[in-house]
């Protein structure tokens, strides 16, 4: 059986079996549901309780801030229709760089009769607090700026922002999506009102996420139902997911500095492989960015053509966000960076993960050498 080089970790991570192995126990044994008050849900209960205590250290907030959803795009869904719709104020202020879950969902709310402001970033795709500082005005209600890009991992100034954010009265949303697990992240010294996260993106199982509401944001139910999640999103809640989402992230945040210290050494020995085999290439994002994040544009070269080369070479990498694997055209953070045309087209992410090996960098680099030097 061909061996397979997984480096596409940005789009999703494997399960951890530590994480696996608890959620199996509530799946076939301890199967309750937790909304029911006799013994047999008690452990399901604590379960719930534990976890949402656990993922709470995790990011700095309280227990009761941590609200389970089904991932990262129910998040943000959540944090922008649900608090825009208890306001008399209409603007709605994003990057030109989020994932599409922010920005179709602001053009959601835009043909309701919401404005929407998207914000320049610079040529490493970060938003200066001035080009917030820029724009918004009394009528803004939201600033949503995503606290590390999926495609080139630029990590944002969030704090800044959200500070500019509410001394203009609005609130402060953060798609963290891509940095939970990954960075250290606490929401107090963010300043952050509210943070999405995703479990599948930290080695956690798919379809399961939460997102944390600052206690004091006035934000509409999700869903209408039972009284579930402080009736804030109805729906008798995945408990084996949920579990094994709070190991797989206490996991990866009990080792965090470990992992960022290997991941940016597996990041270095590719570009300086890059380098030394004499490719034309341009590294985008940002100094400050997601460890083992590598967006690259290569002159005169197809991403899609590289991504299916490699792929019969049993390498997994991406052109770009995972959410736009059927799309061909340049993606919009490529084009919000301004690369040049004749590198926009050759542009691929290698996002490595604490799984990879220098062996695997290196078969990257000789593997990509050749299909460059071939075409």
């Amino acid at each position: 059986m061909k061996k397979i080089i997984y480096a596409d970790h940005a789009a999703t991570t494997k399960l951890d079996i530590d994480a696996f192995d608890a959620m199996k126990g509530f799946w076939v044994d301890s199967y309750g549901n937790p909304s029911q008050p006799y013994s047999f849900s008690r452990d399901t209960k604590k379960a719930l309780k534990d976890a949402r205590e656990t993922i709470a250290v995790c990011i700095g907030s309280d227990p009761d801030e941590i609200y389970f959803t089904s991932g990262g795009t129910e998040s943000d869904n959540w944090a922008l229709k649900g608090f825009v719709k208890k306001q008399k104020r209409k603007q709605i202020i994003a990057s030109a760089i989020e994932h599409h879950a922010i920005l179709h969902t602001a053009d959601s709310l835009e043909r309701e009769g919401y404005e929407v402001c998207l914000l320049d970033v610079t040529k490493e795709g970060v938003v200066l607090p001035s080009f917030l500082e820029s724009r918004i005005n009394n009528d803004s209600a939201i600033v949503s700026i995503m606290l590390a890009n999926n495609e080139i991992g630029s990590i944002q100034p969030i704090s800044e922002l959200a500070e500019i954010a509410h001394s203009h009265g609005a609130v402060f949303h953060t798609d963290a999506v891509q940095a939970v697990g990954h960075i250290e992240i606490d929401v107090k010294k963010l300043h952050v009102d509210m943070l999405s996260a995703s479990a599948h993106k930290f080695n956690g199982p798919r379809g399961i996420g939460f997102l944390y509401v600052k206690n004091g944001t006035d934000l509409f139910p999700f869903m209408d139902g039972g009284y579930q999640e402080q009736s804030m999103r109805a729906g008798t809640e995945n408990v084996a997911a949920i579990v094994g989402m709070s190991i797989a992230l206490k996991k990866n945040v009990d080792s965090i500095s470990e992992n960022r210290r290997y991941l940016l050494n597996l990041e270095n020995q590719l570009i300086s492989g890059f380098k030394q085999s004499g490719l034309d290439f341009i590294r985008n994002g940002a100094e400050n960015h997601l460890p083992g994040n590598v967006s690259i544009s290569f002159k005169d070269s197809d991403g899609e053509m590289l991504l299916h080369r490699l792929d019969l070479m049993g390498i997994c990498i991406s052109t770009g966000s995972a959410c736009d694997s059927k799309n061909t055209q340049v993606s919009h953070v490529i084009r919000a960076i301004d690369v040049p045309e004749d590198y926009q087209n050759g542009t691929i992410r290698i996002s490595l993960g604490k799984d990879n090996t220098a062996e695997d960098v290196a078969y990257i680099v000789s593997s990509l050498s050749h299909i460059l030097k071939v075409n």
